[in-house]
């Protein structure tokens, strides 16, 4: 996943569980979804997908979920 920074309005929709090293959230900005995975170690990493319709990126929140994609 590469940075992106596109957005200065985020509203995240899903999120997986904060106790782990590495969360995923699902996130809503102008009409398109993404995924963004912070990575917290000895530094904070966050890297964001890019934005695509909100069928597709649902159907790849499913299967990152399911462990299909890393």
């Amino acid at each position: 996943m590469k940075p992106t920074n596109r957005s200065d309005r985020v509203r995240v929709r899903r999120h997986t569980c904060e106790c782990k090293a590495t969360i995923y959230e699902l996130c809503a900005a102008g009409g398109l979804l993404f995924i963004r995975r912070t990575t917290r170690g000895k530094e904070v990493e966050i890297r964001e997908t890019e934005r695509l319709v909100a069928t597709r990126m649902e159907e790849l929140w499913v299967r990152l979920l399911s462990g299909e994609v890393h």
